[in-house]
């Protein structure tokens, strides 16, 4: 019996016309084909197409209308658009572009439908089965029982709560306007409101940015509550995350818990790099490259400078470290957005294949990755065997040896806190000091700052909303409101969320500013004396 999986998403117009034709005729579809008819191309986003993979598909065709047929306008070209991000991603992921297609057909087209269909058909088998498998198919074991809301309740010390109201006070999301409230929730939870409407909606809109945390007096520790909260109710089956962008990011991680999986994650490195594939040093760049292919229509971001420039960085220091090609997500936002069992797999996955290789340090740039990989894998069961650096100490460790100088920059900046670099007491001051260091023209802080700073209004790609949006607009009107022309982040995800409130249709040209990596600034200035 044949096994191999294809979805075909098949256009309710011109293209479904062909097909039925064939249907009439007495033509026998392949059996690997399981035809999804639509309403138009233009309507299966990113994720829709990746989400097949996740679930086992061996191979994705979009089938639309040809160009200027689609009833719709501009159907066909969003679903061009659409399948080439796809293929670059499932590229990324080490699947193979080929495995998605991209086709249109006019309704008297059954003939080169029927040629297209048997042709794809042989070329995935000639790829072979997927090497994704479902993640809920996976017979892992995960490492802890999942709690109860009291075990989490005592965790934290819940109760502790002296209703004080500092915490919903400094929270970005009230002062944004929204009606939501830290102390309301812990208050409703410890008292069995688990299951209100209102709670459920909030516990997946919390940033989990740690202000509150940085006010309470009987130091609660909310993030991390509303976390393991999320967790519980997604083991429960009743959490119901709203996740951006159609989940497309949760997707890709738990595609990336398959062992079989091999990505080619630094295939378009520039030729001015080098690296040591024997190095005992290895630099774990993140998700930067997947960002830049999701959001390349959207934003035309490139977070992957970030990792270049890093890279730089180390080589300008004597560092050759290894690159791990099959490098995966360190699983920040599954265990942040509720999945703890797949953040599981891939943290045990990861460490595995990071001790197999014989690394014992791991150099990242990225704030999440950092957090993931040197506090939560361990608190969550999975012990490291190998050291993590931020790339700021890093280089905080090797400038200030001296013999180095940089070059002025002729800009006036303000800088945007990463909140995961922000509430971590060892490396919080490490940006500022590297800052310090630069040749600058003027450098001020926005209005909230330091222990203080605003979000960038989304994490873990939840929760999204018009008040994650107001938050985004009040912080870049904090850093123009400094007189400065370049806002200086230090996580790739602030760069695409202040980015998207750029495009705001009404406020946009009010908005626009310059911005760009610490990291990236710091390779670009740097020289020996």
């Amino acid at each position: 019996m044949n096994d191999f999986k294809i979805i075909l998403f098949l256009c309710n117009w011109a293209p479904h016309t062909a097909y039925q034709t064939l249907q009439d005729n007495g033509y026998q579809i392949p059996p690997e084909i399981k035809m999804m008819r639509i309403p138009c191309t233009g309507r299966i986003s990113k994720a829709l197409l990746f989400k097949a993979f996740e679930m086992g598909a061996d191979g994705v065709a979009l089938v639309g209308c040809s160009p200027g047929a689609c009833r719709y306008g501009t159907g066909t070209q969003a679903a061009m658009n659409n399948t080439e991000d796809t293929r670059n991603l499932i590229e990324l992921l080490g699947l193979g572009k080929q495995r998605m297609r991209f086709a249109t057909f006019l309704p008297d087209e059954s003939e080169k439908l029927k040629k297209f269909l048997e042709d794809f058909c042989l070329k995935i088998k000639s790829f072979g089965k997927s090497p994704v498998v479902p993640a809920k198919a996976l017979d892992a074991q995960v490492s802890d029982n999942y709690d109860t809301i009291d075990a989490i309740v005592a965790r934290y010390d819940a109760y502790a709560c002296q209703d004080c109201g500092k915490c919903t006070s400094s929270c970005p999301l009230a002062l944004s306007g929204k009606p939501y409230s830290p102390r309301t929730i812990v208050s409703a939870i410890t008292s069995g409101q688990i299951d209100s409407e209102q709670v459920r909606k909030d516990i997946w809109s919390c940033l989990t940015c740690g202000v509150c945390y940085e006010r309470c007096p009987s130091d609660v520790n909310f993030p991390e509550f509303i976390r393991d909260i999320r967790c519980y109710l997604t083991a429960a089956s009743n959490g119901q995350p709203h996740q951006p962008h159609g989940g497309f990011f949760q997707s890709l991680m738990r595609a990336m818990t398959s062992p079989e999986l091999k990505p080619e994650r630094w295939k378009n490195l520039p030729d001015d790099i080098r690296s040591d594939p024997d190095s005992k040093i290895l630099f774990f760049g993140g998700c930067a490259p997947y960002f830049d292919a999701f959001f390349r229509k959207h934003q035309e971001v490139k977070t992957s400078d970030i990792l270049d420039n890093s890279l730089r960085l180390l080589n300008f220091f004597d560092v050759y470290p290894m690159l791990w090609n099959a490098e995966r997500c360190c699983g920040h936002d599954l265990l942040w957005s509720g999945d703890r069992e797949n953040f599981i797999k891939l943290a045990k996955l990861n460490t595995e294949m990071i001790k197999d290789m014989g690394i014992e340090e791991v150099i990242t740039s990225c704030p999440e990755c950092y957090r993931t990989l040197a506090i939560d894998y361990e608190k969550q069961g999975v012990k490291p065997c190998f050291k993590v650096t931020h790339i700021y100490e890093f280089l905080e460790k090797e400038i200030d040896k001296g013999a180095v100088a940089f070059k002025p920059l002729d800009k006036n900046i303000t800088y945007q806190d990463s909140c995961r670099l922000n509430r971590l007491e060892s490396l919080r001051d490490f940006p500022r000091k590297l800052m310090s260091r630069l040749t600058l023209q003027k450098f001020e802080e926005m209005k909230d700052s330091g222990n203080g700073a605003l979000c960038c209004g989304n994490c873990a790609w939840t929760g999204c909303d018009s008040y994650s949006k107001a938050l985004q607009v009040k912080r870049i009107r904090q850093a123009k409101a400094t007189g400065s022309d370049l806002m200086v982040t230090s996580c790739p995800k602030c760069q695409i969320h202040l980015r998207c409130a750029m495009e705001d249709p009404f406020l946009g040209n009010e908005l626009q500013m310059e911005m760009t990596d610490l990291t990236s600034i710091i390779a670009k200035t740097i020289c020996w004396e």
